[in-house]
């Protein structure tokens, strides 16, 4: 551990609580990462996780469900929760808890951290932007499309976690508070939209 580190009161909640289950969960996927299907499951999660950078590809995709109006109301909903994700995980609660990723917390997580070639982060740990950008997505797909989409939805949201952790960049607590940033994002957005609509739904904007 790095005794220099000053921790916040909420980060050093965390740590009391969830330390011991966070490493060992972690050390459970840096495990099986060293094995042979391991490293090729890491190199397909890199990809999972590559579509929650900063939320330009989920962005990407709203926008084009946006341009087509039996989609319209999807996008709008799904855009709007990425926005209500980012300002309140990256903005706000990332600061204000302050928690260091693992491997600037623990040497043996940076061992493990630097053996999955991964990269630096710029910002705090808790929670995991990633991951609430995903949730968010999926769950304003999910409410405006149907649960047809809702198997579907939680793989992909499934192994963003997975991806997040097998790369020892948040720890397990931070995609466990990723999920609830999200799914609460997409549900506030899904009533905004739905708000929306009730008032202005017959205009060329909204017009499905």
């Amino acid at each position: 551990m790095v005794p220099e580190l000053a921790l916040t009161t909420f980060a050093e909640w965390l740590t009391s609580i969830f330390f011991s289950m966070d490493c060992a969960v972690l050390e459970a996927f840096h495990r099986f990462a060293q094995t042979a299907f391991g490293r090729f499951a890491a190199a397909f999660l890199n990809l999972i996780t590559l579509t929650g950078w900063k939320g330009a590809f989920l962005i990407v995709v709203s926008i084009v469900l946006i341009l087509f109006r039996k989609t319209r109301r999807t996008g709008l909903c799904t855009l709007l929760a990425l926005a209500i994700g980012a300002i309140f995980t990256n903005v706000i609660v990332k600061n204000a808890v302050a928690r260091p990723r693992p491997y600037d917390f623990d040497s043996t997580l940076r061992l493990w951290w630097e053996s999955a070639g991964s990269h630096l982060e710029t910002d705090y740990s808790f929670p995991s932007g990633h991951m609430t950008a995903a949730c968010g997505f999926t769950s304003g797909f999910v409410l405006t499309r149907g649960r047809k989409w809702l198997i579907p939805g939680i793989v992909y949201v499934f192994l963003m976690g997975i991806s997040r952790m097998i790369i020892v960049v948040h720890y397990p607590s931070d995609v466990l508070g990723g999920l609830l940033f999200g799914v609460c994002a997409g549900v506030i957005s899904y009533f905004i939209v739905a708000a929306i609509y009730r008032k202005w739904g017959q205009s060329k904007l909204l017009h499905e």
